[in-house]
């Protein structure tokens, strides 16, 4: 099969396409012929410091939306033909950027039907981090104020969406230029973050989701209400500090990776369904294009999702 990897540590110029064995199934798990792979900002991280995977070569890539193509000993609830969508387990599943996948059957759903492969790629791992952040993790509820950091971005964008399905109201941080499109999906405030403080204009919240770490979770902590919580998607040394800081304002301070979860999945494709959560897709590259697609990643001028067909 074709893959794209990496045998050094580098920018987008160090991938190249090579060639793999198809991979064969174990018990409980399914062989799913990609069709889409999603990208997230985890891709380059690893890509130009090896991050929690080492050193290379490897193949990246955790979101996955493709058909079944066979099934191991023993994996009960998908057949051939199934289409499906998922997130490889973080960090040690990676290898969605190929022609094919294997990964234990309860990594996948079933794709949403009104979705296309494109579409469903951009929601796994991204969804689910918003997901696990906002209804495991901060238990977020009717009624609950919630601030999201870069809420235009993979995570940010679908969090609005998650936070306003739960009731909450939700505030977001993005330049101006990004502010339509955030209140076309449900934040009820916008705060400019190249010319507003948002410590200035919100307070007392119950939840905040950090997607940007350095200051922006110690100030976000003085915004929260005694009680509230802070869930931090970054480094977990910025949080070990930062959990310091919470306790002597009464705050619970949380970080998370994400993980595969069947049942959040069923959960986003439900919300899909009926209309409550859509993903953005800034933007479409073939697979041979992952470099392009990363520059255009890293540049962070883009709203949504960042997706590859696989042919």
């Amino acid at each position: 099969m074709k893959a794209i990897s990496q045998d050094t540590l580098g920018g987008p110029d160090v991938l190249h396409e090579i060639d793999l064995p198809k991979p064969v199934p174990g018990p409980t798990e399914v062989l799913v012929r990609v069709r889409a792979a999603g990208l997230n900002p985890t891709d380059w991280k690893h890509r130009s410091t090896g991050g929690l995977l080492g050193k290379p070569p490897f193949v990246l890539g955790w979101d996955v939306s493709g058909v079944v193509e066979s099934v191991g000993m023993g994996a009960a609830i998908y057949k051939p033909g199934d289409e499906v969508f998922g997130m490889l387990r973080y960090p040690v599943g990676h290898g969605a950027f190929a022609q094919y996948v294997t990964a234990p059957s309860r990594t996948f759903a079933p794709k949403p039907v009104s979705l296309d492969h494109t579409q469903a790629a951009g929601v796994p791992l991204a969804g689910l981090t918003a997901w696990q952040a906002l209804v495991d993790v901060a238990r977020v509820r009717d009624g609950d104020r919630v601030l999201v950091h870069a809420a235009a971005g993979g995570v940010g964008h679908l969090a609005v969406q998650i936070a306003k399905a739960r009731g909450a109201y939700v505030y977001g941080t993005a330049s101006a230029a990004k502010h339509d499109f955030l209140r076309r999906i449900g934040v009820d405030q916008v705060i400019d973050y190249r010319s507003t403080d948002f410590t200035t204009v919100v307070e007392g919240l119950d939840a905040v989701i950090d997607t940007i770490g350095g200051d922006y979770g110690p100030r976000s902590i003085t915004v929260l209400r005694p009680g509230g919580v802070i869930v931090s998607l970054v480094s977990s040394m910025e949080v070990s500090d930062l959990r310091e800081h919470g306790e002597k304002h009464g705050v619970r301070v949380e970080s998370m990776l994400c993980e595969p979860d069947l049942s959040a999945l069923r959960s986003l494709a439900a919300l899909i369904g009926a209309g409550r959560l859509r993903v953005a897709i800034a933007a479409v590259f073939p697979l041979e294009e992952l470099a392009k697609a990363m520059e255009l990643g890293e540049s962070g001028r883009t709203t949504g999702k960042i997706v590859l067909t696989v042919d």
